[in-house]
């Protein structure tokens, strides 16, 4: 009888292992490791091997800065991904679940405990994949006027690393009880604005049949002229006077560190925009992302799209990247019409009080965009709308309240893991079980039937139904109408 727990993929047969019910295989090639020459190329084939090849370690993390890589393997050879299934048969293909980490496209991994999706898997009887793809640097700047005759260098790399293991998917997960036909993308933050980016490139049509983008700072897009003004100043940074040898051989740790300090200094020179992001290349992505769903031209799948009511109350503390003080936002307003400019102050009353800055920091980082999303693509799709609201005893205490990435506790039911039980040692258990069941409820019945449960109305532009997640839900239409009324012709750098 053959081992279910090795299976044939295309590029050769892979052994996982089982654990409490579970099925898992890690580290799986989706493509060819982006070392050597093919660093900053585009994502290569894998090179298919014989035998049965070990899958029940994680890859590695792909390079970055910051506590995680203390923790786990890290190096260019990241182009890996992760499968999750029940370890029961199933007489039909299963929906499939493919997850995109966030991480401001600097750092984070699938390897983090959160995203393993055990809980998913279990609750939703579905196959759950994670992916890793390449950040910072080495995956999000454009070199491409840096190409010669002898070496070639590819733009928005990280993008093509998620096609590429999308289109592992299309290929391979039937194998693993997963039906193709039924793939959802799901991401947050950085991995949110890929789902969002990934709507809007061609090469990526056919490749999944619904998406959500939690979070996703959907307006980080830009130009070849500021992408190539990033590229410029990160080469000047490196001291290395050729490019070709500055960026083929500069050491991992190098291209991180002078990455990092690339970001540090664009929060402050160029607030509300960031070096690392997809680049409207008129090739992989045609147009600005922002511009294709006010069209109505997005791939026409159905989406989910929200934010957290408090997304921007972490960013001072913990990652200072976004505008969340009144100097930084003068300077982002420096190029906005000065009556639109008054509007939008005008409906955070207490600015520049603090709490009022970080308030609006993260609604025109993440809650913004995330609605000019909605009501473009609801011309095109159905669109559904949400607000995630719940905080435990803590997060309100401390003044995070529903903070930026709260919402992955409820998406990953994480209520008794270490992490979970520390967020809520204060109170507020109950709440976020209860959390919990409603968003899984619904993304798991989007992931399955292509909508959530009935309770969740679709978006219109007559009423903007949006469904508040909190310890009950309610639907609410056009919460926050007289800001998002206020932000209308405000123009995000490009």
């Amino acid at each position: 009888m053959a081992d279910p727990l090795v299976v044939h993929t295309a590029d050769g047969a892979v052994l996982g292992r089982e654990l409490h019910g579970l099925r898992t295989w890690r580290g799986i090639p989706y493509a060819a490791p982006p070392v050597g020459d093919l660093r900053l190329r585009a994502p290569h084939p894998v090179t298919p091997w014989s035998g049965v090849r070990d899958a029940t370690r994680f890859g590695c993390v792909a390079p970055q800065s910051g506590l995680e890589t203390r923790r786990m393997r890290m190096g260019e050879d990241c182009l890996t991904l992760n499968v999750v299934t029940p370890a029961t048969r199933s007489a039909t293909p299963r929906p499939v679940m493919v997850f995109i980490h966030g991480g401001a496209y600097s750092g984070g991994s699938p390897t983090t405990p959160l995203y393993r999706g055990d809980g998913l898997v279990r609750r939703g009887d579905i196959v759950y994949v994670s992916i890793n793809y390449r950040l910072g640097a080495l995956g999000y700047l454009d070199f491409t006027d840096h190409s010669t005759g002898d070496r070639t260098f590819d733009s928005n790399l990280g993008p093509r690393d998620q096609i590429a293991a999308l289109q592992w998917v299309q290929r391979n997960i039937a194998a693993f009880g997963g039906d193709p036909d039924n793939v959802t993308l799901f991401g947050e933050s950085a991995g949110g604005n890929a789902v969002t980016t990934l709507l809007c490139i061609p090469a990526a049509a056919g490749l999944f049949r619904q998406a959500i983008a939690e979070s996703p700072p959907a307006a980080s897009a830009y130009g070849r002229s500021r992408a190539r003004a990033w590229a410029e100043e990160f080469l000047e940074m490196l001291d290395e006077p050729d490019p070709v040898r500055a960026l083929g051989g500069a050491a991992v740790d190098e291209l991180v560190r002078v990455g990092d300090a690339l970001v540090a200094r664009g929060a402050d020179e160029a607030p509300g925009t960031r070096a690392f992001a997809p680049v409207v290349d008129g090739d992989l992505l045609p147009r600005h992302p922002l511009d294709t769903f006010a069209a109505g031209l997005a791939h026409p799948v159905p989406l989910i799209i929200g934010t957290n009511a408090s997304e921007g109350t972490i960013f001072p503390r913990f990652l200072d990247i976004i505008p969340t003080d009144p100097v930084r936002i003068e300077k982002m307003f420096a190029e906005t019409d000065p009556v639109v400019k008054s509007r939008i102050l005008a409906a955070y009353p207490r600015y520049p009080d603090r709490h009022a800055a970080v308030q609006l920091g993260g609604d025109v980082s993440f809650w913004e965009p995330s609605v000019l999303v909605a009501q473009g693509h609801t011309r095109s799709a159905p669109t559904y709308s949400y607000r995630y609201d719940f905080a435990p005893n803590l997060l309100r205490w401390t003044g995070f309240g529903a903070t930026h990435a709260t919402e992955l506790f409820a998406v990953f039911g994480s209520v008794d893991s270490p992490l979970g039980k520390a967020a809520t040692a204060l109170g507020g258990r109950s709440g976020l079980r209860a959390a919990t069941n409603l968003v899984q409820s619904h993304w798991l019945h989007f992931a399955r039937h292509g909508r959530p449960r009935e309770t969740w109305p679709a978006y219109s532009l007559e009423r903007r139904e949006t469904l508040v997640v909190d310890t009950v839900a309610r639907v609410v239409n056009d919460p926050d109408g007289d800001k998002r009324r206020a932000w209308v012709g405000y123009q995000h750098r490009r």
